[in-house]
């Protein structure tokens, strides 16, 4: 500070205390100069801070900006790829396609999209609305709008189909076709596509056409064909077919028959023909025709003149248009008061009939008692015969030298085995058929009847490497025993027949008051569909047409016999697996008793038969001496006699008694086989007996049950006959 301020600031003049006042006024000023000065310093130093911060982030967002740009710049390149990728490959769809946001804006298309709408083509832009593309396309010349559409309709159809999503076709004007398809994207967009129909919808439409055509020509030809004259008219009332029938029933010339003549022309022509019936007449006809609701069926006649009468029937078809037919019901008529006429003399001829009728029954059953005569007497002369034939080849087969010769006698013997099993088995089903049999039902012990069976198929299984296994039953059944023997024999013998390995098994199960006797094979098995037709006459299982495999008989007459004596037979099979046939019995309460007063066969047998003296009571010539042939190379003596009579005076005159006898039952004239029997036993004491016959009537076999006699049946089985002998003892 100068002199002068500090003269000017202190005065000597003044008091110290004004001087300090000053000086204090001084220093307090200094002071705010001073912090005024400090402040302004602070603010700039704030703002040169400040301003170098903000070009430090002016710099770090530089630089951020830089690489956002340049990652922009990347997304746009690779969108841009996008882009065009996603365009080269809508552009390379066939169909057209379009895709529009989710508020209906036009996105993008392909150049195939509204590729035939050539006016609408310009406007797809993006941005379009779909209302107006809609709007647009139904205005256009190439579209070929469905009858009774307007522009605004189809708008508004198309409108409806976009809510819905269908998937409709579109017609163009040059007969070209577009199948509209939409979907809806994720984000709410529609996707269009637009495929090009045309070559289908024409093929369809020409394979419908040759369809139509072809189904046109059936229906014409079926026309041509029935017997009733058809009409077929459109909605309108105007003929559209008909069939030649229809101008000859209702006499209208040819001519008149074209497509589109009215009904009420050909109804016209009628009325004035003919007349109705009494419920029906013209206005109620055209009434039918012209109901604008749906048509009932009708039904109605014409009355001709000339006696000739129609019966109509008129059905509505579909699309309002109907069909009428004309039959010819003249006769179907007239026969109906034929019979109105002659309803007063239809009791009288009833009671004719009746009476006819119940003369017939008596000669039809006539017939069938003669028949059951006939195949009685068919039996004894048919075996008769066949019973010489087997005893003398029997006999030759005994003498003959060679292996040779005795081999072909073998054969020989077998087939006429053959020819006996099928005569038969012929004669037990024309049995069973004509009614003729009479059962005798008594308690048939079972072991013995599984005993003798296995006996006799036992071999026969061995000879065809077979293993045959029958269980054992002490158990007794209600049957008869001729037929129940004759129903096991054809299951285990058909078992045996089509087994070709493996083998058969027979036993018997105990159901409650019932036994089943079961048949099971390991054979071929047979098929669903042909289980049933195995049971039917000359039917074989496997089509065999060899006689050794049968004539396909055995299980016919097992089905018809187990029917009529009430037993229940059941077949179980699968092919490749084998076959289970069943037959299920009543049981029996107790067992039969023996009967003591009949032979009892000797349980010794001799290797050979010697001193035995035979009477054989034979009618037939040929029959009894093959039995005696037999006999006698065996070492028997053979007494021979053609009848009781004769046999009789035999016995007496000789003075030896015989050591058993052998009686044919059908003698001739006289005493019956059996009577015979019982007068020898009689005149010269009981001596084993048998009774020879081919009769298996329950007559005859009561007769020699009676008589404690057994039967022996033709054609005799030569083994069978030598068994007996060989049982009998000299001298008993």
């Amino acid at each position: 500070m100068s002199q002068s301020m500090t003269d000017w600031l202190i005065d000597p003049a003044d008091s110290a205390d004004r001087n300090v006042e000053k000086l204090l006024v001084i220093v307090a000023a200094l002071m705010r100069n001073s912090e005024e000065r400090a402040d302004e310093h602070s603010a700039a130093f704030e703002d040169f801070r400040r301003a170098a911060l903000l070009e430090e982030r002016v710099r770090q967002r530089t630089r951020d900006l830089e690489a956002t740009l340049e990652r922009l710049n990347e997304a746009n390149s690779t969108a841009e790829r996008a882009r065009r990728d996603l365009s080269q490959a809508i552009e390379a769809i066939e169909e057209g396609f379009a895709l529009f946001d989710a508020d209906d804006r036009l996105v993008l298309c392909n150049s195939r999209f509204c590729r035939d709408f050539t006016d609408v083509r310009p406007l797809l832009m993006p941005g379009l609305s779909f209302d107006a593309y809609v709007r647009a396309v139904s205005r256009s010349h190439r579209i070929a709008l469905p009858e009774g559409m307007t522009p605004e309709t189809w708008a508004q159809e198309r409108f409806r189909r976009h809510l819905v999503r269908q998937v409709f076709n579109v017609g163009l004007a040059d007969d070209g076709w577009l199948q509209i398809s939409e979907q809806r994207t994720c984000e709410g967009g529609t996707v269009i596509l637009q495929t090009d129909v045309t070559q289908i919808i024409r093929a369809e439409r020409h394979e419908r056409g040759k369809l139509l055509d072809d189904q046109a020509r059936m229906i014409h030809a079926t026309l041509e064909h029935i017997n009733q004259g058809v009409g077929i008219f459109d909605a309108h009332g105007n003929l559209i077919g008909w069939n030649r029938k229809l101008a000859q029933l209702l006499e209208i010339p040819a001519a008149l028959l074209r497509p589109g003549t009215s009904f009420e022309g050909l109804a016209g022509r009628l009325i004035y023909q003919a007349g109705f019936n009494d419920d029906f007449n013209a206005a109620k006809l055209r009434e039918w025709v012209r109901s604008p609701t749906h048509r009932l069926p009708l039904t109605f006649e014409l009355h001709y003149a000339s006696g000739i009468i129609l019966d109509v029937h008129g059905q509505e078809m579909p699309g309002r248009g109907f069909v009428m037919s004309f039959t010819d019901a003249t006769r179907e008529r007239m026969a109906i008061h034929s019979m109105l006429r002659a309803k007063s003399t239809l009791e009288a001829r009833v009671a004719a009939r009746t009476e006819e009728l119940a003369e017939a029954l008596d000669n039809a059953e006539r017939a069938n008692s003669a028949r059951v005569r006939f195949v009685a007497a068919a039996s004894h002369d048919l075996l008769q015969p066949l019973s010489a034939a087997k005893l003398f080849v029997a006999s030759a087969r005994d003498d003959a030298e060679t292996a040779t010769q005795r081999s072909t006698l073998e054969k020989a013997h077998n087939a006429l085995l053959s020819v006996e099993g099928i005569l038969g088995a012929l004669l037990d089903l024309s049995r069973l058929e004509s009614g003729g049999t009479e059962f005798e039902i008594v308690p048939v012990p079972m072991s013995m009847m599984l005993a003798r069976l296995t006996d006799e198929f036992a071999p026969l299984a061995a000879n065809k490497g077979l293993r045959l296994t029958v269980m054992p039953c002490s158990l007794a059944v209600r049957s008869d025993p001729i037929y129940l023997r004759r129903i096991l024999q054809n299951l285990i013998g058909n078992a045996i027949r089509y087994t070709m390995s493996g083998g058969v098994t027979v036993g018997a199960r105990r159901r409650g008051d019932s036994l089943r006797i079961e048949v099971h094979d390991t054979g071929p098995g047979i098929a669903p569909e042909h289980q049933a037709a195995i049971f039917r006459e000359f039917h074989r299982v496997h089509g065999s047409a060899s006689a050794a495999q049968g004539m396909g008989l055995g299980l016919a007459i097992v089905e018809r016999a187990c029917a009529l004596l009430g037993h229940r037979l059941e077949l179980k099979s699968t092919p490749d697996r084998g076959t289970s046939l069943a037959v299920e019995l009543p049981l029996a309460r107790e067992l039969p008793r023996p009967d003591s007063a009949a032979p009892r066969p000797s349980t010794d047998t001799p290797e050979v038969i010697q001193d035995r003296i035979a009477l054989l009571v034979e009618n037939d010539d040929d029959l009894r001496r093959a039995i005696a042939q037999l006999l006698e190379r065996r070492g028997v003596d053979v007494l021979e006699a053609a009848s009781g009579t004769d046999a009789l005076a035999l016995v007496e005159e000789i003075g030896i008694v015989p050591d058993f006898y052998l009686v044919d039952q059908q003698l001739g004239d006289g005493m019956t086989g059996v009577e015979t029997a019982q007068a020898l036993h009689a005149q010269f004491g009981g001596r084993p007996t048998r009774i020879i016959t081919a009769d298996r009537s329950p007559q005859t076999r009561k007769a020699a049950q009676d008589a404690a006699l057994e039967i022996i049946f033709k054609p005799i089985d030569p083994e069978a006959l030598e068994a007996f002998v060989r049982r009998v003892r000299p001298g008993t």
